[in-house]
């Protein structure tokens, strides 16, 4: 898949050294959830274990054809809310620190709205983000998701205890959304 300025397409162990690059960074996984990385090693057995899911994506600048964060599409088990229905997903991402506030990961994110509710038949897609993640929060405003609800005393995957705030987008509030914008 390609937007503007990126390419999104699946993670390949030759991506290893890019990913460590971004994603030892401790300002980048734990405030998601996971811990930095320690090795280009580490990353390629990420990749192979983690980045490897179906509907997972580097995003890919097109000016340098560098890995620098990721997207992906959930579904069932993956996911974290307690109120996913038959028929939602979830979408989670992350960019790498030296692109953050430049509007890639909304791109990045409007592309994967268009996969769900275009061709994948999604009804609702939500968005989680952990207390004190307000730049995820920011994404997930930009790209027309509405708070739902929180869920206190969650472990993450890092096994401390947060506080995570679900957003939601529909697929008939993403077709206004697109309509009002004209966004393709």
């Amino acid at each position: 898949m390609k937007t503007e300025r990126l390419i999104l397409r699946p993670w390949t162990e030759e991506d290893a050294a890019s990913l460590y690059k971004y994603a030892q960074n401790p300002n980048i996984g734990p405030i998601a959830g996971w811990p930095p990385h320690t090795s280009i090693e580490n990353s390629r057995e990420v990749i192979r274990d983690i980045l490897s899911a179906p509907e997972t994506y580097a995003v890919v600048l097109k000016e340098t054809n560098e890995p620098i964060g990721s997207v992906g599409i959930m579904f069932g088990d993956g996911v974290h809310s307690a109120d996913m229905q038959e028929g939602d997903a979830e979408i989670g991402y992350w960019i790498g620190m030296p692109y953050w506030g430049q509007g890639l990961i909304p791109e990045a994110v409007g592309c994967l709205l268009l996969r769900c509710f275009n061709e994948l038949n999604i009804k609702r897609v939500w968005c989680g983000y952990y207390d004190g993640n307000i730049k995820s929060r920011r994404v997930m405003d930009k790209c027309g998701f509405r708070f739902h609800h929180t869920e206190r005393g969650k472990t993450s995957p890092l096994g401390d205890i947060r506080t995570e705030h679900f957003t939601l987008l529909t697929k008939e509030d993403w077709e206004k959304m697109v309509k009002y914008k004209g966004v393709p």
